[in-house]
């Protein structure tokens, strides 16, 4: 069992919980259920389809913008989990401009790299190098927080994770 995507009232992603959270707010009637997995809970007395999405009855207003946090699992996940100068697998992620020549660790300045090209590139700018970038880094869109949290979108969450 992985997570429950939980929508607000209006259908908009709010966060992800363990299933076991979800059946405790649809238990509550706090929620209602929206997808299925197909699994259920079960105790002495009651039976529970374990949920893949619940809706909230209750508008939750929700005072900021999800982002995803920049990590080494995210930029793996953006860059497809290959390196962006040669191509290959990477292992590693790499400042576009060193943080030692005032580069920030910021989502446009951060790219995965392998090992072989991440200690060729060293604490160098791209100019003094014969190194180029296969594309240039980003901030990932606006609903990858949910694909950082979980791995993989469940096909379930996909009509719901339209942004």
């Amino acid at each position: 069992m992985g997570g429950s995507l939980v929508l607000n009232a209006t259908y908009e992603p709010l966060s992800i919980v363990s299933p076991r959270r979800a059946v405790v707010l649809v238990l509550a009637e706090k929620a209602d259920v929206v997808q299925e997995t197909g699994q259920e809970f079960r105790s002495s007395h009651l039976q529970v389809p374990v949920p893949s999405v619940i809706r909230l009855r209750a508008y939750v207003k929700v005072p900021y913008q999800r982002h995803a946090p920049l990590s080494r699992r995210a930029v793996f996940l953006r860059d497809g989990g290959r390196c962006q100068y040669c191509g290959r697998g990477a292992e590693n992620i790499d400042h576009v401009v060193p943080r030692s020549r005032g580069g920030q660790h910021v989502w446009e300045n951060v790219v995965a790299a392998c090992g072989r090209c991440n200690a060729t590139k060293r604490d160098r700018l791209l100019e003094e190098t014969p190194m180029r970038l296969r594309s240039h880094p980003q901030v990932p869109r606006q609903l990858s927080w949910v694909r950082v949290a979980v791995g993989h979108v469940p096909t379930t969450w996909e009509p719901y994770l339209v942004s």
